[in-house]
């Protein structure tokens, strides 16, 4: 057994309790035969009274909030200790993986359940969170329960609606939440010492190198944009070649211009284009006279992606004017990178290499609640391998129980072994 780890259930009975708690909650979802689960409907309320049991049964005090987080807290030795936050989301993308979020709540949830079952108490109080939404399925936007712990909700996205017209102020009534008391929810100044988040890394870099565990040193910012390009429709069969104003053949190339530029890029720029529509659904001999589409971009360092953002809408209007087409552009979405606090990537190497598992860092590029955590303290995040070529977003998507229970014995250590005034808070983002 490596030196570091505590006394208290086995690894692998610790990742086989949750990998059959991630199979509960996969079980709650939208559509019977995929899992979906989206943000303030009856599966998340659902999901999130489940959560809380968890939680009440790890020895902590639990609520849900006005945005649908759900809150577990447990006290620490002493009633002034600061806070150390962990957690991560509970609702998923449209047929999704098991363990994609849910995994980094059931982990924390484990860890505090084996520190109070050893009685136990850190020097800071431990807050788990599970988000109600971080992956924007339901109303275009991501991270609104992460946004408002960080004091930064926007309340003009309570006007948002989702593809029924039902806007996010009225799913927050029918779901039991307060849009009065958003304001409240904010931590930016409630003595948190770190937010820790434990994920899948939804990629194959630990897989590949043969590691269970990985520090993350950034997590890649984003934009999404939303072009519509505007030709003009016809009849297939009338209208000449050079005489056409085809706007899914300009969004087609603008598409190929997304993939060209960042492919030839160096360092962690990446480019998708993850939608594409013609207005009305097209007809097999029209023409098509309106495209609209979407664009993410994302990159570790703020000024390439800014830079690439910029590039790839020069082109794209270059695009539209070779071809006469109109081009509007509308940007959704901007996310920040966010870089790791580099005492807690120490503090979570030291709990690694207490597993027997070689430290080693690599950066995040998938968004996280943690971004937005970081405009309230420092950050970290743990990654874990992932199996089957580490697809995520996917059926397909899975881990191993030796896997779950090593990450969940490092969260442990670190959570016992934190100290707050040791590792003293960087600035603020």
């Amino acid at each position: 057994k490596p030196a570091g780890r505590s006394p208290g259930l086995h690894s692998m009975t610790l990742g086989a309790r949750i990998l059959e708690q991630c199979d509960e909650l996969g079980a709650i979802s939208e559509d019977p035969d995929v899992l979906t689960r989206r943000y303030l409907t009856a599966e998340h309320r659902r999901a999130a009274e489940k959560i809380a049991g968890w939680m009440r049964a790890a020895g902590m005090r639990t609520s849900i909030d006005a945005l649908g987080n759900v809150v577990g807290h447990y006290a620490g030795a002493r009633a002034d200790a600061p806070r150390i936050l962990t957690g991560s989301h509970f609702d998923s993308v449209v047929n999704a993986g098991r363990y994609d979020g849910v995994f980094g709540i059931l982990c924390a949830i484990a860890a505090v359940g084996d520190l109070h079952a050893r009685g136990v108490r850190a020097r800071c109080a431990i807050e788990v969170i599970a988000f109600g939404d971080e992956e924007g399925v339901r109303f275009g936007f991501s991270m609104a329960g992460s946004r408002a712990l960080a004091g930064r909700f926007d309340p003009a996205l309570l006007e948002r609606g989702d593809g029924d017209g039902v806007t996010l102020r009225a799913a927050i009534a029918a779901f039991g939440g307060d849009v009065d008391a958003i304001p409240s929810l904010s931590r930016a100044h409630a003595n948190v010492a770190a937010f820790v988040e434990v994920h899948i890394e939804q990629g194959p870099v630990l897989l590949e190198r043969g590691l269970a565990l990985g520090v993350v040193t950034s997590i890649a910012g984003s934009t999404r944009i939303a072009p519509r390009v505007v030709g003009l429709a016809g009849h297939a069969g009338t209208v000449p070649m050079g005489a056409r104003r085809d706007a899914l053949a300009a969004a087609a190339e603008m598409t190929l211009s997304v993939e060209s530029y960042t492919a030839a890029s160096a360092g962690t720029l990446v480019g998708t284009v993850g939608k594409l529509a013609i207005a009305g659904g097209g007809a097999i001999n029209v023409i098509p006279g309106d495209v609209a589409f979407t664009i993410d971009v994302r990159a570790g360092a703020d000024p390439a992606r800014h830079a690439a953002v910029a590039a790839i809408e020069r082109e794209c209007r270059t695009i539209a004017a070779r071809r006469r087409v109109g081009l509007e552009w509308t940007t959704l979405f901007e996310l920040a990178a966010a870089p790791c606090d580099p005492r807690l990537q120490a503090r979570l190497a030291d709990s690694v290499a207490a597993q027997g598992v070689a430290p080693f860092r690599l950066p995040s590029g998938a968004g996280h609640d943690a971004m937005e955590m970081a405009h309230v303290a420092p950050i970290g995040m743990l990654f874990v391998r992932c199996g089957a070529g580490g697809i995520s977003h996917h059926p397909d998507e899975t881990m191993t129980a030796a896997d779950a229970g090593i990450a969940t014995r490092a969260l442990i250590h670190f959570l016992e072994h934190f100290d707050a005034g040791a590792t003293a808070p960087a600035s603020r983002r």
